[in-house]
């Protein structure tokens, strides 16, 4: 098994991209540089960790052929030319969310993928954790059953000291407010467990601080599946909880309600009778705790890497999650639903940021 050298792109997120990503895996990762425009948290956080390499030049990471890893963990507004120059440079590559600010974007990224020697992996660390890999493992062997109702709540608070960091709440840098910052991680929970959506209408506004980006949004979907899901977002929660209330036919699942660790037990699992949860106990009653987050995000990472196992999320999963986001602005512009899948024919297609009233 060998270790695979990582330069981290962006020293604020990067930093726990270090200390839970890669740190708890030192027989698997290296990191070996980083870039970061600020160097004085460039200095503060290689001294911290002991890396010596330090640049504020992208373009030397990428000619750096000692890495193997890019992991970009910059303002979004600048992820997609990031991702795809990492891309052409024959790295490997990780990216935070939100991936870009379009499906275009997105579409961009996926073609440039095909030609690629190394790949890309967006970051969906709320995926990971005991409660939800559970929840998980239950329904994909088929014990849930028919999927009825989901609730995603994100309420959490962002004041204006958050938004006196100059690139955010604008929709320029930041692509857009809660649905793509905050939400997106929930979301993309519901969607991996519940399946993809149909249809979706959708609201948003800026209520709680005085930005550009939408602060509160709610949207009602119609599952491919036929179940119904409501989100209900916002930043200006006094008490920040995430929440998934998930109903299918046999069992509800409802999330521990840890704003930033929501995949972690414990979570109810509430089965409808006593055969099903014996069923359920003989699925996970092995279970082998799991690490939430990044730590077992990274580690399925190079397991792929090493050919041992999927790649952990795809880009494919990546646009779903940015379809919905799309289509929620969308709705939000048009007063009407919105059928999916969206495509070029859109108005948001091109660039979501487009307003249209």
């Amino acid at each position: 098994m060998s270790i695979k050298t990582v330069a981290i792109i962006g020293c604020g997120i990067g930093r726990s991209h270090i200390v839970e990503g890669y740190l708890p895996h030192p027989e698997k990762f290296n990191v070996v540089a980083l870039c970061d425009l600020n160097e004085e948290r460039l200095k503060e956080v290689g001294d911290e960790f002991g890396i010596e390499k330090r640049t504020t030049s992208f373009a030397d990471v990428l000619a750096d052929e000692s890495i193997d890893i890019v992991d970009i963990c910059t303002p979004p507004g600048i992820h997609l030319e990031q991702v795809l120059a990492a891309l052409a440079s024959g790295k490997h590559v990780i990216c935070e969310k939100p991936l870009t600010g379009s499906l275009a974007g997105v579409d961009q990224i996926m073609e440039a993928e095909k030609a690629a020697k190394g790949v890309l992996m967006p970051i969906f660390q709320y995926r990971y954790g005991d409660g939800v890999e559970k929840a998980k493992r239950i329904i994909e062997a088929g014990i849930a059953g028919k999927a009825y109702m989901g609730s995603v709540e994100t309420f959490w608070l962002r004041t204006s000291e958050y938004y006196s960091v100059p690139w955010r709440g604008k929709w320029a840098t930041e692509l857009g407010g809660v649905l793509v910052t905050h939400a997106l991680h929930l979301h993309d929970m519901l969607l991996h467990l519940m399946g993809p959506a149909s249809r979706v209408f959708g609201r948003v506004a800026t209520r709680v601080n005085d930005i550009e980006v939408e602060d509160c949004a709610s949207a009602s979907l119609l599952m491919e599946s036929g179940a119904f899901a409501s989100l209900s977002c916002t930043l200006g929660s006094q008490e920040q909880i995430s929440r998934l209330r998930l109903h299918f036919e046999n069992v509800t699942f409802e999330s521990n309600h840890e704003p930033y660790s929501p995949g972690k037990d414990p979570w109810k699992i509430i089965a409808a009778n006593d055969d099903v949860q014996a069923k359920i106990d003989a699925v996970i009653g092995d279970w082998q705790p799991v690490a939430p987050r990044f730590t077992t995000q990274m580690e399925h990472f190079h397991a792929y890497l090493s050919g041992k196992g999927p790649l952990p999320v795809t880009t494919r999963d990546a646009r779903r999650a940015l379809e919905l986001v799309t289509a929620i602005y969308q709705s939000s512009d048009s007063g009407s639903e919105v059928v999916l899948p969206v495509g070029p024919d859109s108005p948001k297609y091109a660039d979501w940021r487009a307003r249209t009233k």
